[in-house]
């Protein structure tokens, strides 16, 4: 690794521990000319993965436009870097357990969707109407109404108890 100060092609870790976010590793470093201490991280990359366009055209995995993407559904909602991070790596695992060389960046959209739907349900319903390209709030809409009907059907109501008044209580 190279030292950010003075260029060294060479350093050594002094430390190596599990990161915040249980997904990467921290590495801190000293330089072995300078004695410059810095921090580096190392996680797990998706290689080889190609992606099919709608047009028929593959390019390689970007982990940066998913990021890209991610970030403007969830601007200015209450997230953390690590909870971001956390996203970021489950669908990319979710893309793992595919198994296939080449996905469509439908199934991407796809998995994408899956994974912010049970992170953050504003952000899913703004990359829902980008994504699937909602013609008109009708759309937007039946997306929301989809959204508040499985979130029922996940937490339904409480039972109401019945409150006796203090008059019925003492009869």
């Amino acid at each position: 690794m190279r030292c950010p100060v003075c260029y060294y092609e060479d350093s050594k870790v002094i430390d190596s521990r599990v990161a915040s976010d249980g997904l990467s590793i921290r590495r801190r470093r000293e330089c072995l000319k300078c004695g410059f201490r810095f921090s580096t991280y190392e996680e797990v990359e998706i290689l080889d993965l190609a992606v099919v366009k709608r047009d028929g055209r593959k390019e390689s995995y970007s982990r940066e436009k998913i990021v890209k993407g991610l970030k403007r559904a969830l601007e200015k909602r209450p997230i953390t870097d690590d909870n971001f991070k956390k996203l970021i790596n489950s669908i990319e695992r979710d893309l793992q357990i595919l198994r296939k060389n080449e996905v469509t960046a439908g199934e991407i959209g796809q998995i994408v969707m899956k994974n912010l739907k049970r992170f953050d349900q504003v952000a899913y319903i703004r990359f829902a109407s980008v994504y699937e390209s909602f013609k008109d709030a009708h759309e937007f809409r039946r997306e929301l109404n989809k959204l508040l009907k499985t979130k029922k059907q996940e937490n339904p109501p409480a039972l109401k108890l019945r409150r006796t008044s203090k008059k019925a209580k003492k009869q």
